[in-house]
């Protein structure tokens, strides 16, 4: 199974504008995110541990097949969880932190696509084995931007494929329609729908720690956009979202977690999303996570 290694988030040359054709919230990653307790137990944690360059990490834990567990973590006993990870005297080495150039948090912004119908969104929610979510990803401290397609493997793993995209292209262009057709075919045996459309935005700060084989992000400050509504949602300012990713199943984090009684949460940012942003959407599955990241409130509209 081919995984191609993470690309550098070092300085690049300006490839053109950052937006997919037609959409002003994707046009441009959101600013700074705000100072919550969230913001602040990530960055403390991330420059509280040893460091990992990107070469680094990719050599040990690039993990673009893999499982992921989510869980949605209150900012204190995040930090308890990661202090322990981090820790020196950790009998298998600590965990460490992606640093780039100084930084150890990163600003992330996705565009999702979906079929007018929301067909993958559907997939996901009836559990559909071949199922897919395809996204823009802009690495906004950077301006580097990728096309992915994330896939599920036969194992029940999650699969990702991707390649860049440069100048004012976008993920509706011939070339990543035919790197998606490709992929779909050779993954699953399917074609690729026909109409696509930008779906969802997300921003949030990320920052990664790293040993052999495993890796946690943990985001804060997540902001969902519906791009066809033009509805957000915000998650709680004292809640990290934490991924565990391995090619195995439970780690130590996951061991870790249970034991602060933190339990796996039924979510992804993109189902989430619209469980909150769309209530007449059947995505009971999704729906006490998404009470739990974003609360009872209505979305806010988007001016």
């Amino acid at each position: 199974m081919t995984t191609a290694p993470l690309r550098s988030a070092g300085p690049v040359p300006s490839t053109g504008p950052l937006c997919s054709a037609g959409l002003s919230r994707s046009a441009a990653p959101a600013t700074a995110p705000p100072d919550t307790a969230a913001v602040r137990a990530i960055s403390d944690a991330a420059h509280g541990a040893g460091s990992v360059s990107l070469e680094e990490l990719n050599e040990r834990a690039a993990l673009l097949a893999r499982f992921d567990h989510s869980y949605l973590v209150p900012a204190d006993t995040f930090l308890r969880i990661v202090g322990r990870l981090t820790d020196p005297r950790r009998p298998q080495g600590p965990f460490r932190a992606l640093a780039i150039d100084g930084r150890r948090a990163f600003r992330y912004h996705s565009v999702y696509y979906d079929t007018p119908d929301l067909r993958s969104f559907h997939d996901h929610r009836q559990g559909r084995r071949l199922r897919f979510k395809i996204r823009e990803r802009v690495y906004a401290d950077t301006g580097e931007r990728q096309f992915e397609i994330k896939l599920k493997g036969p194992r029940g793993d999650t699969v990702k494929r991707r390649r860049p995209l440069t100048g004012a292209g976008t993920p509706l262009d011939p070339d990543c329609r035919g790197f998606l057709a490709e992929t779909l075919h050779t993954a699953y045996g399917i074609g690729a729908p026909s109409a696509l459309e930008p779906s969802l935005s997300t921003d949030y700060l990320r920052a990664t720690f790293v040993a052999d084989g495993e890796r946690i992000t943990c985001d804060a400050a997540l902001v969902c956009d519906d791009l066809r509504t033009r509805r957000t949602v915000r998650c709680a300012d004292a809640l990290v979202l934490v991924e565990t990713k391995t090619t195995g199943h439970l780690t130590e984090a996951d061991r870790l977690l249970h034991a602060h009684g933190i339990r796996p949460a039924v979510f992804t940012k993109y189902c989430g999303a619209f469980a909150a942003l769309r209530p007449a959407l059947p995505a009971n599955r999704w729906r006490r996570a998404a009470r739990g990241a974003f609360g009872q409130a209505a979305p806010e509209p988007v001016c």
